[in-house]
């Protein structure tokens, strides 16, 4: 087990070597993109297998209004056009991207408090998951929420949002995984990453 960074690709790359590491399997969160680019440019450096392993995002469900954006930048610039009082939860990286939006006001909330500038109307809630639907409908009203916006990150913990403004009629400004780097072996459920792993220790993998 370790803990913390390896300064870069570089630094991975002469991890894997002097731990003779054998396979890489990539388990960050989906939108951790550097690190998979450090990961999967280190593997490629020492030629060490590597695949990906990404909890399913997402699927919009009937009653949803799901307005999808590439990026953080392009979900500032349709922000006021959706709406006025934004429930904004991404996560506490990226929230700077909407310190220009002016006339919005914004609930922020995060687990710790988020990196950069925070946007000028804002209120900022810490708060870890999971959340409850009836939770999540009560705070969206209790603020006048008329717009949501995440990052498609899937998984059970902070899903309730999604429910609740399906439940409330509120659009959903939905940001998109960055995509996986080409020719890259990706899986979706957590019995075909261990497949993959279980194939290297029988020696059976290709």
């Amino acid at each position: 087990m370790r803990i913390g960074g390896f300064g870069g690709a570089e630094g991975l790359s002469e991890w894997l070597s002097d731990n003779d590491i054998r396979a890489v399997l990539d388990a960050t969160h989906p939108f951790a993109a550097r690190i998979t680019k450090n990961a999967f440019e280190a593997c490629v450096a020492n030629s060490v297998p590597y695949a990906m392993y990404r909890r399913p995002p997402w699927r919009e469900q009937p009653g949803d209004t799901w307005l999808p954006v590439r990026d953080l930048d392009h979900a500032a610039d349709l922000m006021p056009r959706v709406g006025s009082h934004a429930f904004l939860t991404i996560g506490r990286q990226g929230v700077a991207a909407f310190d220009r939006v002016k006339d919005v006001s914004f609930l922020v909330r995060s687990i710790d408090p988020p990196s950069g500038t925070l946007p000028p109307h804002s209120q900022l809630l810490l708060a870890r998951g999971p959340f409850d639907v009836e939770a999540e409908v009560d705070l969206m009203r209790a603020h006048g929420i008329d717009v949501v916006i995440t990052k498609n990150s899937g998984g059970e913990q902070t899903y309730a949002k999604i429910a609740a403004a399906r439940q409330l009629s509120i659009p959903v400004i939905v940001v998109e995984r960055p995509p996986t780097p080409e020719a890259v072996e990706a899986f979706d459920t957590e019995a075909g990453a261990v497949d993959w792993l279980t194939a290297f220790g029988r020696g059976t993998a290709p």
